[in-house]
């Protein structure tokens, strides 16, 4: 037996919350099932976008620069992620982390000069 009395009573009440999560999901999705409708319409199953019907097969070329665009807004978002957090905790850290955060800038301003200099970055 543990020190603390009610040491077991902390687990059982989790336990008791996650039982009672999972009863109230199977009990929903049950329901739907009980209340959904037994044949489906075919035109439901065809595929769609944005509610606009497919037209022509499902095979299309997209333009590189569209993942470039992403690819470089996933660079800043990380590199906001990253700045932000630093900069509140910049006193309690010191210098050597100054040094290596601007490391970490470095590595973003040398992928970014890189894009520009491919002309990524122009919108013609």
């Amino acid at each position: 037996m543990s020190d603390y009395p009610g040491y077991l009573a902390t687990y059982a009440a989790v336990a008791a919350i996650i039982g009672v999560g999972v009863v109230l999901a199977a009990g929903m999705l049950g329901v739907n099932r009980l209340f959904r409708p037994a044949l489906t319409d075919p035109v439901k199953l065809l595929t769609y976008e944005s509610g606009v019907d497919p037209v022509g097969s499902g095979w299309a070329q997209s333009n590189v620069r569209y993942y470039v665009y992403a690819f470089l807004y996933v660079i800043f978002a990380v590199d906001a992620v990253f700045l932000f957090p630093w900069a509140v905790v910049f006193a309690e850290i010191g210098w050597a982390a100054a040094i290596e955060m601007a490391v970490f800038l470095g590595f973003i301003a040398v992928g970014l000069v890189y894009a520009w200099r491919k002309g990524v970055l122009s919108w013609t």
